[in-house]
């Protein structure tokens, strides 16, 4: 199989505001929108991925996605976060593997890990032998 390109599919409870919350509080940018007015699909470059927030699901039932999102500086980012009124799920915290996680969550409930990697963390080097 070969892949040509890809996305993580979002299907919200509140199109709107989980909308909003990738476009305006995390600053994603929108690499392309489709659909009319009503029921408006964006679709956000997400590092070297794309995250497509359109459609919908229904109240009851929960979000089982997570999204993993590699940012510079875990702590700058919760700061800026927190001056949105973003809620931490989970605090920041070096994981037994070695990254800095911190978790918090979209209006929907879907689950985001934010994630440093340290300067000295083995995914940032070729361990390959040569």
């Amino acid at each position: 199989m070969e892949i040509l390109s890809s996305r993580v599919l979002l299907r919200p409870v509140d199109l709107p505001a989980t909308q909003g919350f990738y476009r305006d509080v995390l600053g994603l940018a929108v690499a392309r929108e489709f659909g009319t007015a009503e029921h408006l699909g964006q679709v956000f470059f997400l590092g070297n991925g794309l995250l497509e927030v359109s459609g919908n699901r229904g109240a009851g039932e929960p979000s089982s996605l997570v999204l993993w999102l590699q940012v510079r500086d875990v702590h700058v980012e919760l700061e800026r976060l927190a001056g949105l009124g973003v809620p931490v799920v989970r605090e920041a915290r070096t994981e037994p593997w070695g990254l800095i996680e911190v978790w918090i969550e979209d209006p929907d409930g879907t689950r985001i890990v934010l994630v440093q990697v340290p300067e000295d963390h083995p995914i940032r080097r070729d361990v390959r032998k040569l």
